[in-house]
């Protein structure tokens, strides 16, 4: 039988198994909205399933989590992880004050929110970061998003929300947000057995929630996302690549791990469904912010891998510590990927 390049041809583009399912389930939704209900069953649950393939995508996520690290990983990966997180926060705040929790209504932003900012900015895409430092960092930096894979799932966003002074979440939401990860850490963590167990589901389950959080989506509603998303990713970059930077060298780096944080995650596109499934105030704005973080993700997945690979060759000719002079381009573990 003749076998097609289906999966190679994918992940050719960044982040491919999350960005590809989820234009596609929104290409549906706009041209044929009712296929969902034509052909119910099991069918019509792949449009609808999102939050329960969700809820199992971050047990098993929460399984290859490791309580131990060492002291140099909880430095390193601990400050990185408050520095992002601090910096989502303060411009949660900001914009929070300025447009609420609805999106912009009209004009070259509309449609980006408060909420589509904080999502991208919030979780770093932890398969491109740690590709990256295994080329131009050190093992330990590598080990280093063991703690900032605490960032997964939507958790975060609604605390950097509700921190915003936007409409907060009751407090069964917020343990309803980080549970499904915290057992999943927890059975890792009991029983390797069962790490093994679950861990390789991590990556089967991605294009399955991303078709269904499309499924959601009406392209003719955020036809503006393209631009904007392009403009969300380039912010990211830059306004946490500078924090991350500076944090990176006053833990003793170079700022190539800082740098190589800069990004969004794959997953991070799967949370502002949650999240207005946690709060309906945020409906209104979740669809446009869903397309706008899916964009977000595949412009970091491009950029920052470049910028890393600028500054590290720029450290290596001044002999600083911790460079490796490695070009990212002649090494396939320095192509972006996305972590879901």
């Amino acid at each position: 039988m003749v076998q097609l390049p289906i999966k190679r041809t994918i992940e050719r583009i960044p982040g491919g198994m999350m960005i590809v399912p989820l234009f596609t389930g929104a290409i549906i939704r706009t041209l044929a909205p009712g296929t969902p209900q034509f052909f119910g069953s099991f069918t019509g649950a792949l449009f609808t399933g999102a939050l329960t393939i969700l809820a199992i995508f971050y047990v098993c996520m929460g399984s290859t989590i490791e309580f131990k690290a060492t002291p140099y990983i909880l430095k390193k990966g601990g400050a990185l992880f408050a520095a992002k997180v601090a910096t989502a926060i303060v411009v949660g705040v900001l914009l929070g004050r300025v447009w609420g929790e609805a999106p912009v209504p009209n004009g070259i932003l509309a449609g980006l929110s408060t909420l589509a900012v904080v999502a991208a900015m919030n979780d770093t895409n932890g398969g491109l970061y740690m590709a990256l430092m295994g080329e131009f960092g050190s093992p330990r930096d590598v080990a280093a998003y063991t703690i900032m894979s605490i960032e997964s799932g939507p958790f975060l966003t609604m605390v950097t929300l509700g921190v915003a002074g936007l409409s907060a979440f009751p407090w069964q939401a917020l343990v309803g947000a980080i549970l499904p990860l915290a057992v999943g850490m927890l059975l890792g963590n009991l029983d390797r057995q069962m790490r093994a167990f679950l861990a390789p589901a991590v990556p089967v389950l991605i294009p399955f929630f991303a078709f269904a959080l499309g499924a959601n989506i009406d392209l003719t509603t955020v036809w503006k996302a393209g631009l904007l998303g392009i403009g969300l990713g380039v912010f990211v970059v830059v306004a946490t690549g500078i924090v991350l930077f500076f944090t990176d060298r006053l833990t003793g780096g170079n700022g190539t791990a800082g740098l190589a944080a800069a990004s969004t995650a794959g997953n991070a596109a799967a949370v502002p469904a949650i999240v207005a499934a946690a709060n309906p105030v945020y409906k209104p704005a979740a669809a446009s912010a869903t397309v706008l973080v899916a964009t977000s993700v595949v412009v970091t997945a491009i950029l920052v891998p470049i910028l890393t690979a600028w500054w590290n060759r720029r450290v290596s000719t001044r002999g600083e510590p911790n460079a490796i002079a490695a070009p990212v381009a002649t090494s396939p573990s320095a192509r972006p990927s996305v972590r879901p």
